[in-house]
């Protein structure tokens, strides 16, 4: 088990798109989903399957566990899922040694670009890169499971 500490940042600016280390395109969806638990199959490049179980309501932290399965098998389990299927393309993006994911997503939810970063200690807001824009942690509207249940959030829109 894993504890997932995170935050989340509308992105608003384009300056991330010359830092670009990886571009990895993601499809995902969601078997269960509540406020305080969800179980979600994610598959990466088309090549590669986990299913994640996350647990906890606390803003910042919750327990993840994850574990590979079969592309078979998550194609196959694709037929249970609740709400709509994400797709969005993830991209790696280094700011002051911390890692940022900023997540450029399609379909259903094209427009909306939204930036994670995980790390163990609190990152100051001083240190945080220009092209970040305001801080959604803890807004249920922007966590992937509310986005594939109720779409794009009015406020991103």
């Amino acid at each position: 088990m894993v504890k997932e500490i995170e935050r989340k940042f509308l992105v608003s600016g384009n300056e991330w798109r010359d830092l670009v280390e990886a571009d990895i395109p993601i499809r995902q969806f969601y078997l269960a989903a509540t406020p305080d638990r969800s179980v979600r199959v994610r598959v990466s490049n088309g090549a590669s399957a986990k299913l994640t179980l996350k647990f906890g309501s606390k803003v910042r932290e919750r327990d993840e566990f994850e574990y590979p399965i079969p592309l078979a098998e998550a194609e196959e389990m694709q037929a249970f899922a609740i709400g709509h299927v994400i797709e969005k393309t993830r991209h790696h993006v280094r700011h002051r040694g911390h890692l940022y994911e900023v997540d450029v997503f399609g379909g259903m939810l094209a427009g909306l670009v939204v930036a994670e970063l995980e790390t163990p200690e609190d990152v100051p807001d001083e240190m945080l890169p220009d092209w970040l824009g305001r801080e959604v942690t803890g807004e249920q509207r922007f966590y992937n499971a509310s986005l594939a249940l109720g779409g794009i959030p009015e406020i991103a829109a």
